[in-house]
């Protein structure tokens, strides 16, 4: 049986072991080919995305309004009423003073721990007894003022 020097294995050993890290990367024109792919993607669909900003606040205010009525389901049901216009919103972050009293407040019933402002900066609005309904969760849109069309409409819970 033949020996080789043990400098021949492992350089035997090291041409095998480049050769299979050679190939498992990616080489420069497959990458340069998928960098391209993004590009063309990302040139058709930026445009479309970037058009819709106001559609986008809309939605966002619609969330954040959902949000905001199932928490003040919540701390119905621990108090058996909703906060007043007075305590305002505030009370689903701190247990509230005044009437109607809150002695089962288990907040803040908000994830965020604090209200959060409308998709314009502003914040939301709360009337309890409302003219919808129960209460009304609002934002006065983007122009800040009651009524309005397109971007400018109120966004309400009774929607």
């Amino acid at each position: 049986m033949r020996r080789f020097p043990e400098s021949f294995a492992v350089r035997r050993a090291s041409r095998g072991s480049a050769l299979v890290a050679k190939s498992r990367g990616f080489t420069l024109i497959e990458i340069l080919v998928v960098v391209v792919i993004l590009g063309i993607l990302a040139a058709i669909v930026v445009p479309r995305v970037m058009d819709r900003p106001g559609e986008a606040r809309i939605v966002k205010a619609h969330q954040d309004i959902s949000s905001i009525a199932s928490a003040l389901n919540l701390y119905k049901l621990d108090n058996f009423a909703y906060p007043s216009t007075e305590q305002g919103l505030d009370a689903l972050v701190a247990k509230p003073s005044g009437t109607p009293d809150a002695p089962n407040w288990k907040g803040p019933y908000l994830q965020s721990r604090n209200v959060p402002k409308d998709p314009w900066g502003r914040p939301y609005q709360y009337q309890q007894p409302g003219q919808h309904g129960e209460f009304d969760v609002y934002s006065y849109g983007a122009d800040g003022k009651p009524g309005g069309d397109g971007e400018a409409a109120d966004v309400g819970n009774w929607e």
